[in-house]
């Protein structure tokens, strides 16, 4: 599987990582679209919402904690901040893994595109 995020997990492409542990890796984007702009991601390579199953769905659970918990550390969590997941094509999902936005930092517009 030539999966980027599974690639940026392993090591083979370097991250600017920010959060690791046995199920969950977090990293910056390398386009921000925010001052705060990290991805989550879970370790266990699912394309994407619509493939979640009961173990993976767990495991997304788990990512929302790690967001909170990143949100707090990178001191956006008082003045708020969004979390995006893009899901398929028209969702404009870019990488066939899933994988959770989270932006802050500044006032974020609605709509947002």
């Amino acid at each position: 599987m030539d999966c980027l995020f599974c690639r940026i997990i392993k090591g083979e492409i370097p991250s600017s990582l920010v959060y690791e542990d046995e199920n969950i890796y977090a990293f910056r984007d390398i386009a921000p679209q925010a001052p705060v702009h990290i991805l989550v991601v879970p370790k266990q390579h699912v394309s994407g919402i619509n493939e979640l199953d009961e173990v993976s769905s767990a495991i997304a659970s788990k990512v929302l904690v790690v967001i909170r918990d990143l949100a707090k550390r990178e001191g956006i969590a008082e003045s708020g901040y969004r979390v995006v997941i893009n899901t398929g094509k028209d969702g404009q999902q870019s990488v066939d893994h899933l994988h959770f936005h989270l932006l802050g930092g500044r006032t974020l517009e609605w709509p947002p595109g």
